[in-house]
């Protein structure tokens, strides 16, 4: 199977300098959204190639696919209609087998629906139409009286009478590929927009007695197309809702299905909870009974079994065992393990440390380029001053031990295990294993000392 993707086209209404098809849903460009459809409904008839017709801001769309060895890029320089960008694909077309056409800025359409078009055509046309109450802007799908497909017609030419049909075409279409290339050929631009339309082979179609088949769509998303901020974000919120009742299906309890986002994908066990206003970038792995409080956000985490993620935390490439505490306010930043039960408390931050099984964190703490062993207390104020202005160093600190409040930990060290830091230390040299170290100025009084006071006015 042949299959073409209409990307060229430059999204005026958008107003940015991204080229349209790279602008974001569920945290992925849209066409991207749109190749991993043409590729499943592709696979099914062996290895494909999906062809991106490319346009405006073509070198964009092309740097953000390197790497990608089953794509051919091909260019539309000029954007004068959907028909004459399939054109620009012909040299690539094999006539073996059909033709699918896809559009970039179509994100939503899914593969059950592809596979449904292409069985419908079997060696002929067949196009996806959907039923609108207001179809205006669009094509409309003009039938004989016995119900068959004899033609579409843009808007910009139709009739009064046809204006009032409501069902529309969504460009989407499956046809004979050798047929196709002497529609295409054929194609004339003498209508309203001077562009040579894709939607004009239909009527060759039928006028050569080739079947047409139209699929309408039972849930009109999967035709929506982005052309501005405003749709870009309506498309988001049903992607979102499409992935919150998958969710929900494979047993996840959501506080509001309204208010998640997942940009990636997340995969949970059972008696998963998840608070409003969390946000799932990359993949994201939860264990048995994990819960996720308000207004997280977690990048590319694993959470182990039973582990409770309070809200507002921001936790970025970590790894979590089992019956931890995160939270609420605390930050992991690549790259983080913890062990089993660990404590990371509020206004903490870990980065690229390990702690292990049983140790705590609770609050006001930074624990950073350290590896820190079992069972050990950093107490509040902690912070390990892991770099010196140029260089990251690292800190060890073994099983047991315990760090005062208002501590800091010049790296790099090795506190020894057991070892204990009183508070307010400053410690520059490594701490023997199981004995009291104190580094802070002997405390003073002055008898003699007065406050000093405003003068009077």
């Amino acid at each position: 199977m042949n299959i073409v993707i209409l990307a060229a086209g430059q999204g005026k209404r958008m107003k940015s300098a991204l080229p349209k098809v790279l602008h974001t849903i569920a945290g992925r460009p849209m066409l991207s959204h749109v190749l991993d459809t043409a590729r499943s409904v592709g696979a099914d008839a062996g290895p494909v190639r999906p062809i991106v017709v490319a346009g405006h801001g073509g070198d964009a769309v092309r740097a953000a696919y390197v790497g990608a060895d089953d794509l051919v890029f091909v260019t539309q320089a000029t954007q004068l209609g959907t028909g004459h960008a399939v054109q620009q694909a012909v040299p690539h077309l094999n006539d073996a087998g059909p033709t699918l056409v896809l559009y970039g800025d179509v994100p939503l359409t899914t593969a059950a629906t592809l596979r449904r078009l292409v069985a419908a055509a079997g060696n002929g046309v067949a196009l996806l139409t959907v039923r609108l109450a207001d179809p205006s802007g669009y094509g409309r799908i003009v039938r004989d009286a016995g119900g068959s497909v004899v033609r579409i017609v843009e808007e910009k030419d139709a009739t009064a009478a046809e204006r009032a049909i409501d069902e529309i075409n969504t460009g989407i279409l499956v046809a004979p590929t050798a047929q196709l290339k002497t529609w295409l050929a054929s194609l004339s631009n003498h209508n309203a927009q001077g562009e040579y339309y894709l939607t004009d082979v239909i009527a060759q179609a039928v006028a050569v007695g080739v079947p047409v088949s139209a699929v309408v769509l039972a849930d009109p998303d999967e035709a929506l197309g982005v052309n501005s901020p405003a749709q870009l974000a309506e498309v988001e919120r049903i992607a979102q809702r499409r992935t919150a009742m998958a969710l929900m299906e494979s047993g996840v309890r959501l506080a509001d299905p309204a208010r998640i986002d997942v940009r990636g994908s997340v995969e949970a066990g059972a008696d998963v909870f998840i608070d409003v206003g969390c946000v799932f970038e990359g993949r994201v792995v939860l264990g048995d009974g994990v819960r996720i409080g308000p207004h997280n956000l977690l990048r590319d985490c694993t959470i182990g079994a039973g582990t409770e993620v309070f809200g507002f935390c921001y936790l970025e490439n970590a790894t979590i065992g089992s019956l931890a505490r995160i939270g609420p306010f605390a930050r992991m930043r690549p790259t983080v393990t913890l062990g089993d039960e660990v404590h990371i408390g509020n206004f903490v931050e870990v980065k690229n440390s390990q702690l292990s099984a049983g140790s705590k964190a609770n609050h006001l703490a930074y624990v950073g380029d350290a590896t820190v062993g079992a069972r050990v207390n950093i107490g509040a104020g902690t912070i390990i001053a892991n770099y010196d202005g140029a260089n990251k160093h690292r800190t060890v600190i073994g099983d047991d031990a315990h760090t005062g409040s208002n501590s800091v930990l010049v790296a790099p060290l090795d506190i020894g295990a057991g070892a204990t830091i009183g508070a307010g230390s400053t410690i520059s040299k490594d701490a023997p294993a199981g004995k009291l170290t104190v580094a802070r100025a002997k405390q003073v009084t002055l008898d003699h000392w007065k406050r000093p006071t405003k003068k009077s006015k």
